[in-house]
């Protein structure tokens, strides 16, 4: 087992906090490496839109979990997890004492901390009753279900991803219980100390950040970057802040100003889901 000596920063907080400068900075202090939390940008194709870290900044400190997958791969937390702790051992028999975990997916970062809770087996007749409730009501029937059945988890879900609406309804319907409350199970032990660093900022200055960060990813190619992956939309990977927006008016849905000022609003509205997400873990220490 890997002694307890060895350790685990986890720098984490709201989008366009400045947490892959901090990490960067750190990581250089003292000389380990960096792992990715965010759960997009695993994915190769999409650089830009998801703020991954640059071809300077890859240079400067090692990264892993970077652009290590397509859009096309399937792709979840529980994943994450198995390869995350793979990764580790590695690290540790270089001879480093410390790694750190750098991102805002709040799933991931509660996999490689926490670990991810077993969930019962969903009888097909189940899932084939919901996805039909999805088909022929909408997802907003399952939403105000989510709501009434699970309020916590309905404050933080992506209420424009039918397969995590889904997933927690399947819970819910079939334990009777929150989905919440099953996700929240014992953490598993790990043989390594964790420390949680979050980055925040002034509500007004982080609003200010993420949208000159919008407006900088359209100046650094995103529409083209989008354009190129839009024939694979269907790809639970573009259901994503950025590139949604741009699909709606690449089909003539909305002008590219309207577009750009969604993404805008929609990632500050994650944001805020990422800071409710956060507040609950006392371990964390704002920075």
């Amino acid at each position: 087992m890997t002694p307890k000596s060895k350790t685990l920063i986890v720098v984490l907080g709201p989008t366009a906090a400045g947490k892959t400068d901090y990490a960067i900075s750190l990581a250089r202090e003292l000389n380990c490496h960096i792992i990715n939390a965010d759960s997009r940008q695993v994915f190769r194709e999409i650089p830009i839109g998801t703020a991954a870290p640059t071809t300077e900044q890859l240079a400067l400190v090692p990264h892993h979990m970077v652009g290590c997958k397509s859009v096309v791969d399937s792709y979840n937390a529980a994943q994450y997890e198995h390869d995350v702790m793979e990764l580790l051992p590695q690290l540790w028999q270089r001879g480093d004492d410390t790694a750190i975990l750098c991102g805002g997916s709040m799933m991931y970062i509660d996999a490689v901390c926490r670990g991810i809770d077993p969930m019962p087996d969903v009888p097909p007749e189940l899932r084939a009753e919901i996805k039909r409730t999805i088909s022929e009501q909408g997802l907003q029937t399952l939403l105000d279900e989510l709501q009434q059945r699970d309020p916590q988890y309905f404050a933080i879900v992506d209420k424009q991803n039918p397969v995590r609406v889904q997933r927690a309804i399947e819970m819910c319907r079939l334990t009777g219980k929150t989905y919440t409350s099953l996700r929240a199970g014992k953490p598993k032990q790990r043989p390594f100390t964790i420390e949680k660093r979050g980055i925040t900022l002034d509500r007004e200055l982080l609003c200010q950040r993420i949208n000159a960060r919008v407006d900088a990813m359209i100046d650094r190619g995103l529409i083209d970057e989008a354009r190129a992956v839009y024939h694979l939309r269907r790809h639970q990977a573009l259901n994503t802040v950025g590139y949604k927006e741009l699909f709606d008016f690449f089909d003539g849905l909305c002008s590219l100003d309207t577009a750009i000022d969604r993404i805008k609003k929609n990632t500050r509205l994650y944001a805020k889901k990422q800071m409710t997400w956060f507040r609950r873990d006392s371990d964390i220490r704002w920075l």
